[in-house]
């Protein structure tokens, strides 16, 4: 199974930055037997890896080498591939370049680099049908793509929606081989227009598709800005580190991170 990983994103809520946003240092981790400084994509991966993913392949444009140089051929048990998106054209096209390398009867997952989630082996609740989605539960749904369920069927996805109806947003999903082909073959029939997976997969279920929504996701940040940057650590900081769960418990799962965020908004911290 391939990863996806689009890292072909200008950054530009958290520059200056003096290389890849992806490369970002966010938290630590242990390397043989010694504590050093962890990129925030490597938390992507992991997830990723834990998910069932040995192949990995990162979207990269062409400024971002470093990102290249960082990771190289391998990381943990996955291979590592790479494919340049020449500009940041959005995510529809970042995740349909990756059929370069994706084979025909090869099943992918997609995360976002920049972001930072609870538990980490969610991906494994995922079902092997031709489109599921990780849910994680937020307090602003507005800044994200919201997924309205009938069940455990998605019914739309509010793409930035001011009136979003769900506070349940996607943080990463799961395509068959099949499900990948349809998208990608829906997508180019739109004349490759749609810039935010939500839209094609609204388009995708207008014309018959079928997609799952799972709701196993507990913490969800987003590390694209200072505030989400800051929150990302409060959130590992209250992470166990052992089973991939957060120990976040105060009344719901982002408690620990709102308060954070908002002590921080206020001047407090």
């Amino acid at each position: 199974m391939w990863g996806i990983v689009p890292a072909a994103g200008r950054g530009s809520r958290i520059q200056p930055l003096a290389f890849s946003k992806e490369l970002l240092p966010v938290g630590s981790r242990r390397d043989n037997g010694a504590d050093r400084p962890c990129a925030v994509s490597e938390y992507l991966i992991e997830r990723l890896i834990l998910g069932g993913a040995d192949k990995i392949c990162f979207v990269i444009s062409p400024g971002k080498s470093d990102i290249l140089e960082y990771f190289g051929d391998r990381y943990d048990s996955a291979q590592l591939a790479y494919v340049v998106q020449p500009e940041a054209s959005g995510l529809c096209d970042a995740v349909f370049r990756a059929s370069t390398v994706i084979g025909h009867h090869d099943s992918v997952m997609v995360g976002l680099p920049d972001t930072v989630w609870f538990p980490k082996a969610a991906l494994k609740t995922l079902p092997d049908v031709d489109l599921s989605f990780l849910l994680f539960p937020v307090d602003c749904p507005e800044f994200f793509d919201a997924v309205v369920l009938d069940g455990d069927n998605v019914r739309q996805i509010q793409v930035k929606q001011a009136d979003a109806t769900s506070n349940w947003i996607w943080g990463a999903f799961k395509m068959s081989a099949t499900g990948f082909r349809d998208l990608r073959l829906l997508w180019k029939q739109r004349s490759c227009r749609d810039e935010y997976f939500g839209t094609l997969v609204n388009a995708y279920l207008d014309a018959g598709g079928h997609g799952i929504g799972v709701k196993s996701g507990e913490s969800y940040v987003d590390v694209g800005t200072v505030n989400g940057y800051r929150a990302a650590m409060a959130l590992l900081a209250n992470g166990d580190g052992s089973d991939g769960r957060s120990k976040l418990s105060a009344g719901s799962p982002n408690d620990a991170v709102r308060s954070y965020v908002n002590a921080n908004s206020e001047g407090v911290l």
